[in-house]
């Protein structure tokens, strides 16, 4: 049986693959068909829509992912790096770019992975941000 918290964590991760695939402008057919419904997501994640979620300060949103378990906040961190990215594409939000590389650089230390392209990502919000 699927508890809760599993449930979370693969909704997280499918969030996460399917606007990495968007960002890399590879989204599937089944994607593009069904638009992504960032607010109803949210909502399953963190009980709040989009709106109130990105209007919390990095640290509110830090202070939120570390209530959950260790091992799970990478893949929060990538997933929410992926969200404030794409929409700050969209909108050229400097709060959305600072957000963004915020949590890529948070993915990267909790991953402990490297990833080139999260660390590409990262210099083009630098200087995005300059």
């Amino acid at each position: 049986m699927i508890t809760d918290k599993e449930f979370t964590l693969r909704l997280i991760r499918q969030l996460s693959q399917a606007l990495e695939k968007l960002i890399l402008d590879k989204p599937e057919e089944s994607l593009m068909q069904k638009e992504l419904d960032f607010d109803t997501l949210m909502r399953d994640i963190f009980k709040m829509n989009f709106t109130e979620v990105s209007s919390m300060s990095k640290e509110d949103m830090i202070a939120l992912v570390n209530e959950r378990q260790e091992r799970d906040r990478k893949d929060y961190y990538e997933m929410l790096g992926n969200l404030f990215y794409f929409k700050s594409r969209e909108a050229q939000n400097k709060d959305f770019q600072d957000k963004a590389k915020a949590f890529y650089e948070l993915y990267l230390q909790t991953s402990g992975i490297f990833a080139l392209p999260v660390i590409n990502r990262i210099n083009e919000l630098k200087k995005a941000l300059e």
